[in-house]
């Protein structure tokens, strides 16, 4: 681990928790000229994932931020004119289209592996056939190059799947939308502008960037935080962040060393806080142990521990109000009504703005009504039934 030189900024707790906010887009007026493309570029990375509940992640991200854009929205912006595509950083991620030359490092990693978890029989002749497919008929889906499984267990692979995933993950194809949740897959002379077309950049560089643009989303973070922002070794971290840009700080409480953006410092954080539900793969709390240092709050996916095991539900949405994490909520959709499984509060303060969160996301997703069906006590439920009549 390289030992970082003397902070020259100090900051409290308090400063470095609404830097990270600014620096996410929750403290402050939104910028609705951006829209989710602003959203997107600010970010880096927008994580995808399966699960949807209210919504699907990558459609969570905007709303937490802008407030209730269009589901369509969100989509065209993500997919449309060559805006972005989907690529290997925190875990799978719609990424900003000028990103692509700076992933010319992983792609590089990945072609000197030279295989996946999934090995090719052929490889030589299954890539050629994808290829050529795409070149021929357009951007194909899995499905429409041959099929993604191969009849077996429903985890196996066909051979055009492995093939085409290989070709991803070495740049050979580009995803370059989701379609009924598919992977679209596409030429990158297709997908990507020919200015940022290119492998020119040398691993020091790509790594160089990719943690001033990490500091930059963050605002403030330790090596850990940067590292795991687009999921980078410690080591890879440490060989470019004094040519980062980024500056040496002190923050209170963190017994770490730290690095800010000096953007992020040049003025004081003020403005608005975004009251919402989060993702649980939101990047302001993507990282559980960054969470817990900045906002002192514990949070678990629990989408894949057994149900008799859950102690907060399914996909329990963290509850962001003025600048902190006051609760949580584990929603549903039973026909019109939105419906509060399990949340809880850190506070009976917390209920007011816990009924306007919820009532907000039902808005958005065309439900007419919230119903509380358990919470963490009687009285919390209570609470929130109340404000929720209050504000209804």
């Amino acid at each position: 681990m390289t030992t970082a030189p003397p902070p020259t900024v100090s900051l409290s707790a308090d400063e470095a928790r609404r830097i990270a906010l600014r620096a996410q887009g929750f403290l402050g007026a939104p910028d609705r000229r951006g829209g989710v493309r602003g959203v997107l570029r600010h970010l880096g990375a927008v994580q995808l994932d399966t699960i949807s509940v209210l919504a699907r992640s990558h459609e969570l991200v905007p709303y937490a931020r802008l407030g209730a854009v269009g589901r369509d929205t969100v989509e065209k912006a993500y997919w449309s004119d060559r805006h972005a595509f989907e690529y290997w950083s925190h875990a799978a991620c719609v990424l900003p289209i000028e990103e692509w030359p700076h992933f010319a490092f992983r792609r590089r990693a990945r072609r000197a592996r030279g295989h996946r978890w999934h090995i090719l029989q052929d490889k030589e002749r299954s890539t050629r056939a994808v290829l050529d497919r795409l070149k021929a008929d357009g951007p194909l889906t899995s499905t429409e190059l041959g099929g993604a499984k191969n009849g077996g267990e429903w985890f196996e692979w066909s051979e055009t799947k492995i093939a085409v995933e290989w070709l991803l993950d070495t740049g050979e194809v580009v995803c370059s939308e989701r379609r009924g949740w598919k992977r679209v897959y596409d030429l990158p002379e297709r997908a990507v502008p020919d200015a940022l077309l290119h492998d020119d950049l040398d691993d020091r560089e790509c790594l160089r960037r990719l943690v001033a643009l990490a500091g930059r989303s963050l605002g403030v973070g330790t090596r850990a935080d940067i590292a795991d922002y687009h999921r980078l070794k410690g080591d890879q971290v440490d060989a470019v962040i004094a040519d980062s840009g980024l500056v040496p700080v002190a923050v209170e409480g963190w017994g770490r060393a730290a690095w800010a953006d000096p953007a992020a410092l040049a003025t004081v954080p003020r403005g608005r806080h975004r009251t919402t539900l989060l993702s649980p793969f939101d990047s302001l709390v993507w990282d559980r142990a960054r969470t817990e240092r900045i906002f002192g709050f514990t949070h678990r996916l629990e989408a894949y521990v057994p149900k008799p095991k859950r102690i907060h539900g399914y996909f329990a949405m963290p509850l962001l109000a003025a600048g902190r994490l006051q609760g949580r909520v584990d929603p549903a959709r039973e026909g019109s009504a939105l419906v509060a499984r399990q949340l809880s509060l850190t506070s009976p303060k917390a209920a007011r703005p816990m009924a306007e969160a919820l009532l907000e996301a039902a808005s958005w997703v065309g439900c007419d009504s919230v119903r509380v069906e358990r919470a963490g006590t009687p009285s919390q439920a209570a609470a929130v039934t109340a404000e929720l009549a209050a504000l209804g």
